[in-house]
């Protein structure tokens, strides 16, 4: 009955990993208004994407991408690849996502995951979380953040080119 149980628990594990290699097509929400399916990370192909999860109450997360933001434009001349900031505020936090944003001069597109449906789908227990997808899969996962973590999103990118 133990070997029941246990394969029983390791087939469901295995399907959750496997369901986890791809972006689920969740609406996301841009700055501006606009509907964007996260399915469409998966037609970026040829190019890793980045997508950091965090939230305006999350110091972690904005030291995170204050970071990246910092030595974006020198990485993005050397590589190809696109960065989404994925907020994942609640509805008494979302308003104050723009306004930090632009305060911190970021230059990456930022999104918004209202109800958390895509964090949800990818099975994110908290954040700061990044996640690389090369042509449609999930190449790279992180959790949290200390300062120099960003030199192993750069390298990740680098290998994946």
């Amino acid at each position: 009955m133990k070997k029941i149980a246990f394969c029983f628990i390791l087939f469901f594990w295995w399907q959750q990993t496997i369901k986890a290699q791809e972006i689920p097509s969740v609406k996301l929400v841009t700055l501006n208004g606009k509907d964007f399916s996260s399915s469409e990370f998966n037609n970026l192909i040829d190019k890793p994407i980045v997508l950091s999860f965090w939230a305006t109450w999350c110091i972690p997360c904005i030291n995170e991408l204050s970071a990246i933001n910092d030595q974006l434009d020198s990485w993005q001349k050397k590589l190809n690849f696109d960065l989404y900031a994925i907020s994942t505020d609640d509805s008494r936090t979302i308003k104050r996502v723009q306004p930090l944003a632009n305060g911190k001069g970021w230059n990456f597109k930022v999104l918004l995951d209202k109800n958390q449906d895509l964090k949800r789908e990818l099975n994110i227990a908290g954040i700061p979380y990044t996640i690389i997808i090369k042509n449609g899969k999930i190449i790279y996962r992180h959790l949290g953040y200390v300062d120099g973590d960003e030199n192993e999103i750069l390298k990740i990118i680098k290998e994946n080119q």
